[in-house]
């Protein structure tokens, strides 16, 4: 076994600094769940869907969360923070070790537009390793729904998806499907942590590489503590899930080449036809409705 125990926190958040209520509600659960060996937040905990509370890199915020990992001496995954940087506004995850030093900084590659105007994706795939367990990959929200994303950082040895969420709109059942399908796609565990309040409508997932429900939050404040194996995705990876399709090595081994990654020599005369990326009006009306931040 390799061992390794996660916890995921459903909380109501607000549009405002949640950084108080969030070191509350970390030391009440470490008190109860000692064990806990990570801790994931929903995205953008810090302070809600609120563009104007951007920080600069390595600013109050994280600092903040910095000294939560390392007073519990957990790895800490703070949900996610709007970051200011190079004149842009980033929605961006830390990944922070037990010794509160952040080893990572992972951008959201797609924000849920055109309800994001004011977030600038990013450009980076972010998978770290925890010494002697395994290789985490980070996919913040609306990310898990693109499989390009998942099927890089697994290509490049995921073998657990982190992903904090911000969902409370009416298409949650499919986001829930998708997370969950995620888990059988690409054989990983999935911690898809939602919020409350400004924060999301809850229903936080977990998934096993065999795209089995671990554990699924209702509408309330809660702790999801569950101790992972990672040899078991190893296995399904070697073997197959549940001792049948090996996904990952079939898309290795296939030798079609899909022309839609070819963004030059595609024909994408199909894909422009649908229009431009934007808010919908009333039917029958041209009106394009001003953006509103609201991350899903």
């Amino acid at each position: 076994m390799t061992p390794f125990a996660i916890a995921g926190v459903q909380m109501y958040l607000g549009m405002n600094n949640n950084i108080e209520h969030l070191r509350q509600r970390l030391d009440v659960l470490m008190h109860i769940y000692p064990w806990v060996q990570m801790v994931v937040f929903s995205e953008l905990a810090a302070h809600g869907p609120a563009p104007h509370s951007a920080q600069p890199t390595g600013g109050e915020y994280e600092q903040d969360f910095c000294d939560m990992a390392r007073k519990h001496k957990i790895w800490l995954i703070p949900g996610s923070l709007f970051e200011r940087r190079n004149g842009a506004i980033y929605n961006m995850s830390p990944v922070i070790n037990p010794e509160g030093e952040v080893i990572a900084r992972y951008r959201k590659m797609f924000p849920f537009a055109p309800y994001e105007p004011a977030t600038t994706p990013g450009d980076e795939v972010v998978v770290f390793d925890v010494p002697n367990v395994g290789r985490f990959g980070m996919a913040i929200c609306y990310d898990i729904w693109f499989p390009e994303l998942l099927r890089q950082m697994t290509s490049m040895g995921a073998e657990v998806i982190i992903n904090p969420v911000l969902a409370h709109f009416l298409d949650r059942p499919a986001d829930l499907a998708v997370a969950q399908a995620a888990g059988a796609m690409f054989q990983s565990y999935v911690f898809h942590i939602n919020g409350l309040g400004v924060g999301g409508n809850g229903q936080s997932l977990i998934v096993d590489p065999a795209g089995r429900i671990i554990h699924q939050a209702l509408t309330a404040e809660v702790f999801l503590p569950v101790e992972i194996d990672l040899d078991v995705v190893r296995r399904q990876r070697e073997r197959g899930l549940m001792g049948l399709g090996q996904p990952i090595k079939s898309f290795r081994d296939n030798t079609h080449h899909f022309s839609v990654y070819d963004r030059k020599g595609f024909d994408r005369s199909y894909l422009d036809s649908l229009g431009p990326l934007e808010r919908p009006g009333r039917a029958g009306e041209e009106t394009s409705l001003p953006g509103v931040e609201a991350a899903e």
